[in-house]
């Protein structure tokens, strides 16, 4: 069964009171998501892959070394980056549930640490790549970062929040400001409950 991209869970406007564009989710979800969805569907075809989930085919041709990531990798991998994404941001925002600020006190000291530190990981994310909150195996918290496609289920990690950081997801709003873009997405954007629902 070929993959299918997802819709939205709000409309392209919903962000914009919120500093991510209408212009931006049609150019990102539309355009962008759209092309992945698609070569994925094309390069699994007549192939092992075919007819896999789309986690099977992330973990499955995962390599560590980044120049032997391969097509059907580094489209599978962005379209499972983007369906998670899209569901971590919220029209609301949102009140941060008391059990999601306990977790991240409890693991970095204050909510305020954790926006610092995932606000660095993906600032200091060098070119194209993801900062993100993840759950370990042991159930503890981490802030990581991964290059170009690569996500946490390369890991064996849990996405509790993810943020894209290629320049195709805050060009339009914010340009070359890729920090005003991470405070503005942890602020304004995060949908806390789906982190909640997560963890």
């Amino acid at each position: 069964m070929a993959f299918t991209l997802p819709d939205l869970p709000y409309a392209h406007d919903a962000l914009e009171s919120a500093g991510m564009s209408k212009e931006t989710l049609e150019y990102h979800h539309d355009k962008h998501h759209k092309a992945y969805v698609d070569k994925l569907n094309e390069l699994v075809a007549g192939t092992e892959w075919e007819g896999k989930s789309l986690e099977e085919i992330v973990k499955g041709t995962y390599k560590k070394d980044a120049v032997a990531q391969s097509g059907i990798f580094n489209n599978a991998s962005q379209h499972w980056n983007h369906s998670q994404f899209w569901e971590m941001m919220s029209p609301e925002g949102g009140e941060m549930p008391s059990e999601v600020e306990k977790a991240l006190t409890d693991s970095f000291g204050s909510v305020d640490e954790f926006k610092k530190k995932f606000s660095e990981a993906g600032a200091g994310q060098f070119g194209s790549g993801w900062a993100w909150l993840v759950k370990n195996s042991d159930g503890s918290l981490e802030v990581t970062k991964t290059e170009n496609g690569v996500n946490p289920l390369c890991s064996g990690q849990t996405a509790l929040l993810g943020c894209d950081v290629w320049e195709h997801s805050y060009y339009i709003d914010f340009r070359n400001a890729r920090p005003k873009y991470l405070e503005n997405f942890l602020n304004k954007l995060v949908n806390w409950q789906n982190v909640a629902s997560r963890m």
